[in-house]
Parts: C-alpha cells; structure tokens; sequence
C-alpha cells in the first residue's frame, strides 16, 4: 500500500483537469501537462486530488503521480528555485540576452542557452538563480550548468547548488613531515 499516493493533493490556488490521460493543473505562474496511467483514478473533493487505484500492482504508480501532480501544483501557485554557487579564483557567470556566459578558468567563456520555460538571473557574479513552474526542466538546466565545471573536492572550485554538503579533501601537505 503506498502511504504518499494515499495523501491527498490540495489545490491552494491552482485547477485541476484530466482529460482521459492527461492531467493539467493550472495557476498564476503558468500551466503543466502530464500524463499518467489510465487505471490511476482522480477525484477532485473539497479542493483536493485524490488518487486510487484497482490492481496491487499499481501500488507504486499511485505514489508516483500523487507526487508528481504535488510538484505541479506547488510549482504553478509558488514556482521552483534553485541556487547554484560558481566558486573559484576569477570565475564568474552573467546573463546576457538569451544566455547564460560563464567564465570558468578556461581559455574561453562558457555560454549556455536558457530554456524558454526557466528564467536565470544572476544577483551577485558567484551566484546564479534559476526558477522556472517545472521542477523537472528547474532541476536539469541546473544539472548542465554544474556539469560545466563539476566541484571539485581540493580546492573547492566549480559549480555546485547551495546548500548541498561538500565534501573537502586534504592533499598532498598532509603527508609531508611523516618519516
């Protein structure tokens, strides 16, 4: 038995929709589609999505849309963000039109194109935000920014989200003074 897909989903300020397979949740800050198996039942009662299902092998599948549909609605009532930390000697990051131009310790800046659906602002030259409705698009333009210059653990440079625990090596100074 799946204890999330048992959760109800509320509709603080968003619509719910489902038309055969598909499911649109709507709200200020935009609309999402997704589309789920047809043997998950949706309810709408008392501004909540429920969700059941008849096969035990569904189990799992209940769990799955009931969170993806959660991420829906949190993300057209409150939006999605991630902040992402550039740190190293002399690298930087602006946006520029359409772009993403980073600088990072290469013989050449790094430029990356936005998603029409995330909006990157850059508020200091080490910090990048990117918000976006979708959790998901959020989440992997945030993944092909950090795989630009992955962190790396001596010295601490690269691009890594804020907040996540980093992990700092010693290097080679540790075993000097041993005999």
């Amino acid at each position: 038995m799946s204890r999330i897909g048992n959760k109800p989903v509320m509709l603080e300020g968003a619509t719910f929709e489902r038309v055969g397979n598909l499911v649109k949740v709507s709200g200020p800050k935009g609309t999402l589609e997704q589309e789920i198996d047809k043997n998950i039942a949706t309810e709408v009662k008392d501004n909540a999505v429920h969700f059941t299902y008849t096969n035990p092998e569904l189990n799992a599948k209940q769990g799955l849309y009931r969170a993806l549909v959660h991420n829906m609605v949190v993300g057209v009532t409150k939006g999605w963000s991630k902040k992402l930390i550039v740190a190293g000697v002399g690298y930087k990051a602006s946006v520029s039109g359409n772009k993403l131009v980073m600088s990072l310790g290469l013989s050449h800046q790094v430029e990356m194109e936005i998603p029409s659906s995330v909006t990157v602002t850059c508020p200091s030259a080490t910090e990048i935000l990117v918000t976006g409705a979708d959790r998901q698009k959020v989440g992997q333009f945030c993944a092909n920014v950090m795989k630009k210059r992955p962190y790396e653990p001596y010295h601490g440079y690269g691009i890594h989200v804020d907040g996540t625990h980093l992990i700092r090596k010693v290097g080679k100074a540790a075993g000097k003074g041993k005999k």
